[in-house]
């Protein structure tokens, strides 16, 4: 099957799971037991020992970044199709009562800080320590398959890039059990695989995949460099050089 055939089937099969927002197909699906993935997520070393966490918008990892807000750790969140760059939250800038609120995208635009250029994401970003990515299916190796637009990996491109990351980076996804799969998952050079992977019921973790390091510019259309912003000033950049 290919990456379109899988997100369908997965698709699918998550319905009887399914929380809103609906329906789930062409997202990032939320699940029951969201929440007790979470826990099981934050009950890890690598997650305690960061201090600068950089997650998915999406609806399921929720309950991650609202553990990120109350343990006092930095948030680093895309904006939708990264068009408005990136939003950073400051637990010690929200009041605790609106964690909860800040832990949703509105509520991130609400209170975070945008950063739509690479200066702004150099002098307020220091070291991403650890990653959150949304997924739609994942298999038994760390192969994961995201909802096809390809931000999760672009941001992980741009982040490494620009030396805020490093590409062995701790990245851990919550699925419900229903999306991981045997595989192998069909992968394409710019997909970057999870460290780690929670359900429910279990937790995950895969011996290291090879990862792409910076951004794969032979892969990107000119359309996709002119939607991001931040993409066109890296571009220039570089062609500047």
């Amino acid at each position: 099957m290919n990456k379109e055939q899988i997100r369908r089937m997965v698709w699918e099969k998550i319905k009887p799971y399914a929380l809103p927002p609906f329906p789930v197909e062409g997202r990032i699906p939320n699940f029951k037991g969201a929440k007790e993935a979470a826990e099981r997520l934050t009950s890890i070393p690598e997650w305690r020992n960061a201090s600068l966490v950089k997650s998915n918008p999406d609806s399921p990892q929720r309950w991650v970044r609202l553990a990120a807000l109350r343990e006092g750790k930095l948030l680093l969140m895309a904006t939708p199709r990264l068009r408005e760059g990136f939003l950073l939250l400051d637990p010690n800038s929200v009041p605790p009562s609106k964690y909860s609120e800040a832990s949703t995208i509105r509520g991130a635009f609400k209170w975070g800080r945008k950063l739509r250029t690479v200066d702004e994401l150099l002098n307020s970003v220091s070291k991403v320590d650890f990653v959150i990515e949304g997924s739609v299916a994942i298999d038994l190796d760390g192969r994961r398959i995201g909802k096809g637009a390809g931000y999760g990996d672009l941001e992980f491109g741009i982040l490494t890039e620009l030396g805020l990351m490093d590409v062995k980076v701790p990245i851990a996804t919550t699925v419900h059990d229903v999306q991981v799969l045997e595989g192998p998952l069909p992968q394409d050079p710019w997909d970057v695989p999870l460290s780690f992977a929670f359900t429910p019921t279990k937790s995950l973790k895969f011996e290291p995949l090879n990862r792409p390091k910076g951004i794969l510019w032979q892969y990107l259309s000119e359309e996709k460099v002119r939607e991001i912003p931040i993409l066109r000033e890296l571009k220039r950049s570089i062609q500047k050089q």
